[in-house]
């Protein structure tokens, strides 16, 4: 049987058991409508896209805790939460943001720029992305490397690899929501 004929509980079980095939499915299954009602929301094409990829990424992640039984409710349900999460998150990166151009205009006036230690961390802020990166699954590491190194496009990548474009968005969120958790607190 094809994974793409389950329905969402069948893919769900596979999910909670790692699957990412599964998972896969259930993103481009879902994926439309809930960019969709995310867009009622926001009007904004690209807050739209990063409220759905969060929205998997949350669910990836916390598979093995989470109970669902409606996945129609839940998904819009959750949907709505991060759409208001993002709303959230821009109103208060404006007022951060007036804040940081100022202090950034003292700064200039007050300090010049050490590049030699810039550099240091730099390299070393480097040297621990590619370290973190070899923990994710190979086909991850691949997406991201041609993304990122190769500066190939998503549709690139896509036809490269003959996956679907989705997939690779997915995948690289998947490793960009794992590397600002792995380095949170390096820097």
């Amino acid at each position: 049987m094809a994974i793409s004929s389950l329905n969402d509980a069948e893919l769900w079980t596979l999910i909670i058991s790692d699957d990412y095939r599964a998972f896969t499915v259930l993103f481009e299954r879902h994926w439309l409508r809930l960019y969709k009602t995310a867009l009622r929301y926001t009007k904004d094409h690209a807050a739209c896209d990063e409220v759905v990829h969060d929205l998997f990424v949350n669910i990836w992640e916390k598979r093995k805790h989470l109970v669902v039984l409606d996945f129609e409710r839940y998904l819009v349900a959750a949907t709505r939460y991060q759409v208001y999460t993002y709303l959230k998150r821009c109103k208060r990166s404006a007022l951060e943001y007036r804040e940081d151009v100022s202090l950034l205009k003292q700064s200039i006036t007050l300090s010049a720029i050490n590049t030699g230690q810039e550099k240091m961390l730099y390299h070393d802020l480097e040297s621990a992305i590619d370290d973190k990166l070899k923990l994710l699954p190979k086909r991850c590491q691949e997406i991201f490397f041609l993304s990122r190194k190769e500066h190939l496009s998503n549709k690139e990548i896509a036809e490269r690899l003959s996956i679907s474009k989705r997939s690779v968005e997915n995948q690289i969120t998947v490793a960009l929501k794992y590397l600002r958790v792995c380095l949170k607190n390096t820097a």
